[in-house]
């Protein structure tokens, strides 16, 4: 490996590191598995560094996407079957994911590896299953691609005024590039899958003045995971870790009383430390006091201890009580 292709890794391990803890009970994994379906797109928001840099370009919490492909064992197109069996060698009954990771490319990921994660489901309106295998095939035809870095920092630069930038700075994300058909980035891989049955995601809309309508297609390069949840053309389905009963009865939800209220998830886990660190500090005094109280008793009752057997034969004796005649 050269000194290049090494930085290279270093940097990629570096971005795709999590820097964010867990979100607290956001998703209800149990239930979104169960119905999660073929074709849909599954948002996740990340907690690596990059995925903080791509909320920063996109202002959206949501980082990635992936598409939902079911299970192996459950994929009727023989080839189809295959092509996704020689990128994953797993267990055939496991839920399959195809996404496009940094450092890694397109690749085949089972859905558990997001479980404790949060995450959302994009379902597009009214595809018809013969409209889902074709979605699919292309995300598979696109399993083995690189992840397009170049085009992640093309996105970000597009976010700027162009008129202000530096010539060399501009965005290139318009312009052809040799190999460029070879790279991908989650969401710009998921449009281009829903183009090719002509699905719209979110298209221009021309209007005639006789009433008819004609549609053009966004440049899928341009497309980042939030577009799936903000399309009208997709219903987005939320699965809370409150299970919707519990929802309904909101009024007996076992909200806090002591009226402290938090800024963000930071602000909350730092909160939490503190109690619990003051919890453990207020259980060692109690137990020290314990400790304390217990020897006082057991000095006490070693100085009420007579010093020889006959006086506490005398002392016995002193206790009994006096027979009245």
């Amino acid at each position: 490996m050269g000194i290049r292709a090494w930085l290279f890794h270093r940097v990629v391990n570096w971005l795709r590191a999590d820097v964010v803890p867990q979100h607290h009970l956001y998703s209800n994994y149990k239930r979104l598995s169960f119905e999660v379906e073929p074709g849909d797109v599954v948002l996740v928001e990340g907690r690596t560094r990059v995925s903080e840099v791509i909320k920063t370009v996109t202002q959206s919490n949501w980082t990635h996407s992936a598409i939902y492909i079911g299970r192996l064992m459950d994929i009727n197109d023989h080839v189809l079957r295959e092509t996704i069996a020689k990128h994953y060698d797993g267990d055939p009954t496991e839920q399959l994911l195809i996404e496009s990771m940094l450092g890694q490319g397109t690749i085949v990921t089972p859905l558990k590896n997001y479980q404790g994660e949060h995450l959302r489901i994009c379902r597009p309106m009214g595809l018809s299953r013969e409209d889902q295998m074709r979605v699919i095939r292309y995300a598979a035809s696109q399993l083995g691609m690189e992840y397009d870095v170049r085009q992640l920092l093309d996105l970000a630069r597009f976010f700027f005024p162009y008129a202000l930038l530096p010539r060399r700075w501009r965005s290139s994300l318009f312009e052809q590039h040799p190999g460029e058909a070879t790279r991908h980035v989650c969401s710009s891989m998921m449009a281009e899958a829903y183009s090719a049955v002509n699905f719209p995601v979110l298209p221009f809309i021309e209007r005639r003045p006789d009433g008819s309508m004609i549609l053009y297609k966004r440049n899928p390069r341009l497309f980042v995971p939030k577009d799936f949840d903000y399309s009208p053309y997709f219903d987005v389905l939320k699965f809370p870790y409150l299970d919707r009963g519990d929802i309904a009865a909101y009024r007996c939800l076992p909200w806090s009383e002591s009226g402290i209220v938090y800024n963000d998830e930071n602000d909350f886990r730092q909160r939490l430390r503190e109690t619990v660190r003051s919890g453990d500090e207020s259980l060692s005094d109690t137990e020290g006091q314990d400790e304390t109280a217990a020897s006082l008793d057991g000095e006490q009752k070693l100085d009420d201890t007579p010093d020889n057997p006959e006086q506490a034969a005398d002392a016995e004796k002193d206790d009994r009580p006096t027979e009245t005649r």
